[in-house]
């Protein structure tokens, strides 16, 4: 394992780390991550080598005031930092010489960066997946327990438009993980997703009886195989798309 850090807006130091893959680092597809309200990196050190064992380079990155980075929590500036991040994301790959395609994942919270990433680098970026990912935004932060104060009392901001209508411009394959019994994101948020994205090569996993939490508890083999699934048939069907 890696640690990383990336410089945003106002010197803020974010922190990161990446796994490599076991066997064929260089050339194994990247992941980078951006994981849900309430974790840190740190939550992914046990998590990260079961990506490596399956041939995935696999990078989780912290938001502002999250573990052990800099700055507070400021919803505003997600959107900003999650740029900064995949620019200095792309030079960390290139100085441990791994070539691999990248997928941008998020997590709950973490697939609005995800998704903003994937629109604002179709050329770059040859897939996204999302776990228990939302739709609509405003009420969602609230029911993640966001304190109303980081919303920066505006919900016109670029950084609050619906993770749908990103979605709808979201012109490569995706593929939606969601928990049949998510009582935080219902699943209905993970279908409308799923019915946005317009790339033929769309796919989705429901876990049964799976809550907001309990998706590597209740389908740990069914999650890890969709996402290894998912990225192969990409591989194989779609030449990685240059970097920056």
């Amino acid at each position: 394992m890696y640690r990383l850090s990336f410089l945003v807006d106002g010197g803020v130091n974010i922190d990161g780390a990446i796994h490599l893959a076991e066997r064929g680092a260089q050339d194994a597809p990247n992941v980078l991550f951006f994981h849900g309200n309430g974790e840190t990196v740190a939550d992914y050190d046990e998590i990260g080598p079961l990506y490596g064992e399956r041939g995935l380079n696999f990078a989780v990155v912290d938001y502002r005031g999250y573990g052990t980075s800099g700055g507070s929590p400021s919803f505003s500036a997600m959107t900003a930092d999650a740029v900064r991040i995949f620019s200095q994301y792309q030079d960390r790959l290139e100085e441990l010489d791994l070539s691999g395609p990248i997928f941008v994942m998020g997590r709950s919270l973490g697939s609005s960066p995800a998704l903003d990433l994937a629109v604002r680098f179709q050329e770059m970026i040859s897939g996204l997946i999302l776990e228990s990912g939302f739709a609509h935004t405003f009420g969602l932060l609230e029911r993640l327990g966001v304190n109303p104060r980081y919303l920066d009392g505006s919900r016109e901001k670029e950084w609050l438009v619906s993770n749908l209508e990103k979605m709808k411009k979201v012109m490569h394959p995706v593929l939606i993980i969601h928990g049949e019994k998510d009582e935080i994101i219902p699943i209905s948020d993970g279908l409308a997703l799923f019915g946005a994205a317009g790339h033929r090569v769309r796919e989705i996993l429901v876990i049964p009886r799976a809550g907001h939490n309990t998706l590597l508890i209740l389908g740990f083999e069914e999650y890890m195989e969709a996402i290894v699934r998912f990225i192969e048939r990409v591989r194989r069907f779609s030449p990685p798309p240059p970097r920056s």
